[in-house]
């Protein structure tokens, strides 16, 4: 079995807790995130290929920042509960895929329905409750939003997405794309084929950051972080969940 570094976690910080999700399946490890009022619209914060990680801590604690509960189920929890490597380096790359490959996309699916239901139903919420991911989590954010229709998703260059355009009809929230136009992880022809199906589907909108690649906003991933291109992404994102939760 391949080793992987440990992920430093300070559990001391005041908006942040570790909890459980019920699930027909099991309990859902996860993280929370609460704003500093104590309270606001929800989002379900999906990760990428690498798990809830010291990068996606951080996103979580972007959208507390923005006033929104963030929580962040582990997504690989039946494989490895735990699961996290903070992809700092090529290294890291063999170890999150090897555990990506044994992840059942329908499993991700109910899992999202079952921590939009939990966020829903929590005593910190006020407001709708939406999506959001990144790579891995950007395919599950679109699939779930075509699930479970949450009150918005926004999905970062999700590489299913192109093998999975017959969902796209099945869509009603209102939902946001971003994409880095050189990603070696997504081709641009499935950015055009999400662009052609969804053409008459007016709750959709396509982003694309010219010149950035695969992972752009991850600002803890040298090998692929672009801070331009993720800042002119997250102020979009930012207008797009105010506009959808907090409107």
């Amino acid at each position: 079995m391949m080793a992987r570094p440990t992920v430093a976690y300070d559990p001391s910080m005041p908006t942040s807790s570790d909890i459980t999700v019920p699930s027909p399946d099991g309990d859902i490890p996860a993280l929370l995130c609460v704003p500093d009022s104590g309270s606001g619209p929800g989002v379900v914060l999906v990760q990428e290929i690498f798990g809830v990680n010291r990068y996606i801590r951080d996103v979580a604690e972007r959208l507390a920042n923005e006033g929104y509960v963030a929580l962040a189920p582990h997504m690989y929890w039946r494989i490895e509960a735990d699961f996290a490597v903070e992809a700092t380096g090529p290294d890291d790359l063999p170890i999150a895929f090897a555990v990506a490959g044994q992840h059942d996309p329908d499993d991700g699916v109910a899992d999202v329905g079952a921590a939009l239901a939990h966020l829903a139903g929590r005593s910190e919420i006020d407001g709708p409750v939406g999506v959001m991911g990144f790579c891995f989590g950007g395919s599950m954010a679109y699939l779930s939003a075509a699930a479970h229709d949450p009150a918005c998703a926004v999905s970062y260059y999700g590489s299913m997405i192109g093998g999975n355009l017959d969902k796209a009809a099945s869509i009603s929230c209102p939902i946001q794309f971003h994409f880095g136009s050189d990603d070696a992880f997504l081709p641009n022809e499935d950015v055009d084929g999400l662009r052609a199906t969804t053409e008459e589907m007016s709750n959709v909108e396509i982003h694309v950051a010219e010149g950035a690649g695969h992972a752009f906003d991850n600002h803890r991933n040298p090998m692929f972080s672009n801070p331009d291109a993720a800042a002119i992404a997250w102020a979009t994102t930012s207008a797009f969940l105010a506009a959808n939760l907090k409107g």
